[in-house]
């Protein structure tokens, strides 16, 4: 079960669905949508917020550059 506040869990099963993808082409609206459909996540799909956004993606670019 996957939450907001598992930032390195999000971003390593994006990471790992979209191998290809920089995540700093991504927008929130886009990554929102991704987070909320990873089979594993199981949280109020309203809870997240720019912030938690922003962090989830920072994490998937550390995902990103350390492949």
């Amino acid at each position: 079960m996957i939450t907001w506040r598992d930032t390195e869990d999000i971003a390593i099963a994006l990471a790992e669905r979209f191998p290809d993808l920089d995540p700093l082409t991504v927008r929130f609206t886009d990554l929102h949508k991704w987070v909320t459909e990873l089979a594993e996540f199981s949280d109020d799909p309203k809870g997240s917020s720019e912030k938690t956004l922003e962090s989830i993606q920072m994490a998937w670019l550390d995902e990103y550059r350390n492949r």
